[in-house]
């Protein structure tokens, strides 16, 4: 496994530019929620229209949904929606493969199962990740049940850890670790500790920090993160 850190002050930016290395390729791209991810998409909306990027053979995906209706301001695909998809149309249209989360955690888990292995994909070329306060990724929360699945790509979450606690729909760690390339965003000093547990230099595969545990499958994990988050990785042990 490669492990490197982009260090930069707009993390979004640098993400944007990575996408659009993807999706130039007809690539299959796995989408995140949050702050950082929404700006990158803006970043890449603006990319995509000024070079004029074809994305009819780009496939995106969802790394995790809450178990909300698609039109609930909760939803991740309403945000990727709003922010991608709709800024899109008219320009090009990719090919989005949404989790339905409004049919609850277990029947969504099992569609969305249902439709990776019937694209019939072997790996993603970049899946993009957020990582929380507590270590969380993706809906994979530190001590769930879920960190232990081996056999499934896609999960039912039934508690979430952390605000909204809302039910969810998560791919697992076999599923993201099947990519060329993850990319996980940080910014802010409130991700500062989450970051240096996952991944400093004394970091261990640990269940109480879910992103940590992509580490020993991953091909490649980028850290694109500015300095705040970055600010404890030079520290020792925590």
């Amino acid at each position: 496994m490669t492990l490197g850190f982009e260090i930069v002050d707009d993390p979004a930016r640098a993400c944007a530019a990575m996408m659009v290395s993807a999706a130039i390729g007809g690539g299959e791209i796995v989408l995140a929620g949050g702050s950082t991810p929404k700006a990158a998409y803006e970043h890449f909306v603006g990319a995509v229209r000024t070079v004029g990027l074809d994305l009819s053979r780009t496939t995106f995906w969802l790394g995790d949904e809450r178990c909300v209706e698609p039109d609930d301001e909760r939803s991740n695909y309403r945000m990727i929606r709003e922010t991608l998809l709709d800024s899109l149309a008219g320009v090009t249209q990719p090919t989005v493969h949404r989790i339905k989360g409004e049919l609850g955690p277990e029947r969504a888990a099992d569609d969305y199962e249902r439709r990776l292995r019937e694209a019939g994909s072997s790996e993603f070329d970049l899946v993009l990740l957020g990582i929380g306060p507590d270590g969380h990724t993706a809906s994979l929360f530190p001590g769930q049940e879920t960190l232990e699945e081996h056999s499934r790509l896609v999960v039912g979450v039934p508690e979430a850890g952390l605000e909204p606690f809302v039910p969810r729909v998560s791919l697992t760690i076999n599923a993201l670790t099947a990519s060329q390339r993850i990319v996980f965003l940080a910014k802010g000093e409130a991700k500062a500790d989450a970051v240096a547990k996952a991944f400093g230099p004394d970091a261990e595969p640990d269940p109480s920090v879910p992103a940590s545990l992509l580490a020993p499958k991953a091909k490649i994990i980028t850290v694109l993160l500015d300095g705040a988050a970055a600010s404890r990785l030079g520290e020792g042990p925590l």
